[in-house]
């Protein structure tokens, strides 16, 4: 750290820039393969542009009291000014509707109050200057998510949102116009991170793919560029190790692959490949608003996983059949106060109106386990996975419960609205968890608002006492819908975010198919909806195994819908019965991954070879 002319220090990353210093000659160099997460699909190939640390530069100072007004007046122009930046950027991509919410939610974070507490103490109590205190607020907030290794994806890639917005309003202080690359020609974008708004900000320039270092499938990054076509590979560790500015690249949206020094047979394969898949993508979607149907004309309901009111329109485009799980959780999270009733219901109304007339499946908020939340105090415990979580804290917190329902009764008035309740594990919680919606019901009539006059209230089954007592809590719950991955978790004794068990925890065991038979068993004994709304329902292989199991109904990443309608379309549930009867009887998950291999595969070899998921699972060979 240098010191400045103030006294204070400099923060000593260099911006954003092209990583262009001169380097030692090289010889030809072997094609290296970089591995990573699909972030978006397609194949590109290309010379990579290497960019550097994007954070900017700023000083430490300390202020005086008079200076305080001073410094809260430059904090608030300069939200106005990173403001008008972010709209900007997203009046660019008015064609990729998809990528304009999330652009509106760095809108809404730049003036989410809890940013802009945590900045003025630190102006007003700790007398630092503005740039400090945000990049400050940064830190503090980030941390509240805590270790990115041990938390749940979703939430480690919010805390990047925090620091790209953080980062957004620190060069809006420093006068600094937002980072932006001029391509002189067609390249692959590598970065150790980019925000969406860094993403879409290159819209116009000729980038052909994006390879980062961190990030996940989830995170906003992965999805603008799915919005914006563009092919990308996230979360490849070593990609700033092996990649410079200059080197080929073929970037593998599909495969997660990163290949670096690739043959000229390589590169090829690679536009060819292209070229398919490109076709292959069009076709799908030109069917994409059929009913799921199996080859012998059995109906397979094929609903979305939903986190944010933008991936409504996002599933309805890949023909979903409506929304089978809506995560309600994270209004909860980055915030220092509860979110109101009204401010729950608009945004429940907003999914329920943006699938024009499909249902909408809301569940209940699973704060706790992995899933930290400011607004809750939840006390430190030994393995919070078993603890105060879910239900378990809604029934402990009825204020805040009451709340939250009597918003999905409002907005049961927009449309069919369904109830859904997490780690349900005694028939003791389904009963109370119906008189909370009653007395939410009877409280949103007595106002003189309107409301359904039914809804139905369902069950996550994800703990195996539940699976276990399907048979009575199908007298309890309207509807289930398998979680697989907390039954994994719980079942089988491997906590879900263990990088060394992974392997282990496999949906693919026989134990667990198991448990998914005796819930649609239990489920049709009593003529209770049962679905699925696991990552299994997103791969074509583990879809057709579970429709053999019994599952009618499978909720899954809305752009994993086309291609599992056309799986379904080539299968009779006669051909699907007898592999899913075999699984059950198999020893391992491995025999598991054969017989389904073996028995669908050969029929799938071009949705698997197109598949971003369709090899994460099941290997596409013997």
């Amino acid at each position: 750290m240098s010191t400045d002319g103030e006294g204070g220090e400099r923060n000593s990353e260099a911006p954003m820039v092209p990583d262009d210093r001169p380097s030692v000659i090289r010889l030809p160099a072997e094609p290296v393969v970089l591995r990573g997460i699909s972030g978006s699909p397609g194949i590109a190939v290309g010379p990579a542009l290497v960019i550097g640390d994007m954070r900017a530069q700023y000083a430490q100072r300390h202020i005086h009291t008079a200076q305080i007004p001073s410094e809260l007046a430059r904090l608030e122009d300069a939200v106005t000014r990173a403001t008008r930046t972010l709209r900007d950027v997203s009046a660019k991509v008015v064609g990729a509707k998809d990528a304009q919410p999330i652009l509106e939610a760095y809108v809404l974070m730049l003036g989410d109050p809890m940013l802009h507490e945590v900045v003025r103490r630190k102006i007003k109590v700790e007398k630092k200057c503005a740039e400090w205190a945000v990049a400050e607020a940064s830190d503090e907030i980030g941390a509240a998510f805590g270790d990115p290794r041990e938390r749940d994806a979703y939430i480690v890639e919010r805390r990047h949102d925090v620091a790209f917005v953080c980062e957004r309003l620190l060069r809006s202080l420093l006068g600094e116009a937002p980072v932006s690359l001029s391509l002189d020609h067609p390249s692959i974008v590598v970065s150790h991170d980019l925000s969406p708004a860094d993403t879409a900000g290159m819209v116009r320039g000729p980038v052909l793919g994006f390879v980062t270092a961190v990030g996940s499938r989830t995170s906003h990054t992965s999805i603008m560029a799915r919005a914006l076509e563009i092919p990308a590979v996230v979360g490849a560790p070593d990609a700033l190790t092996h990649i410079r500015t200059g080197d080929m690249v073929v970037v593998d949206g599909l495969t997660g692959t990163v290949t670096v020094h690739p043959t000229m047979t390589m590169v090829v394969e690679a536009h060819q490949r292209s070229t398919a898949h490109l076709a292959f993508a069009r076709r799908l979607l030109e069917s994409k608003d059929q009913k799921g149907l199996l080859g012998c004309g059995t109906p397979i309901a094929l609903k979305a996983n939903v986190e944010l009111p933008a991936e409504a329109t996002l599933a309805v485009d890949h023909g979903a059949e409506g929304i089978g799980l809506y995560r309600t959780e994270f209004l909860y999270i980055d915030r220092s106060s509860l979110p109101t009733e009204d401010e729950q219901y608009e945004i429940y109304r907003a999914v329920v109106h943006a699938v024009g007339g499909r249902p909408v499946t809301l569940r209940t908020f699973d704060i706790g386990g992995d899933k930290f939340a400011s607004t809750f105090q939840l006390p430190a415990e030994m393995n919070p996975a078993l603890g105060l979580r879910a239900i378990r804290l809604a029934l402990r917190q009825p204020d805040v419960f009451a709340t939250h329902l009597r918003a999905m009764v409002r907005a049961s008035a927009h449309g069919e609205v369904r109830i859904m309740i997490p780690m349900v594990t005694t028939l003791r919680e389904m009963r109370e968890v119906r008189d909370h919606l009653a007395a939410a019901t009877a409280d949103v009539r007595a106002r003189g608002l309107p409301c359904a006059d039914h809804i139905a209230l369902g069950m996550m089954v994800e703990v195996p006492a539940a699976a276990i007592m399907a048979d009575l809590f199908a007298k309890e719950a309207d509807f289930f819908s398998v979680g697989t991955n907390d039954l994994v978790q719980y079942a089988l004794a491997i906590d879900r975010t263990s990088q060394s068990l992974a392997e282990l925890a496999s949906a693919f065991s026989p134990a667990i198919l198991r448990l998914i038979r005796s819930v649609t068993r239990a489920a049709r004994a009593n003529d209770v909806p049962v679905a699925l709304c696991g990552a299994m329902a997103s791969e074509p292989l583990a879809a057709l195994l579970l429709v053999g199991l019994g599952l009618r109904e499978l909720s899954m990443e809305a752009t994993a819908i086309p291609e599992i309608k056309e799986s379904l379309r080539r299968f009779t549930l006669a051909e699907l019965e007898p592999v899913a009867e075999r699984a059950l009887m198999s020893a391992s998950a491995e025999e598991v991954q054969r017989e389904v291999h073996d028995a669908f595969a050969p029929r799938l070899v071009d949705l698997l070879s197109f598949s971003q998921v369709g090899s994460a699972i099941l290997p596409v060979g013997p």
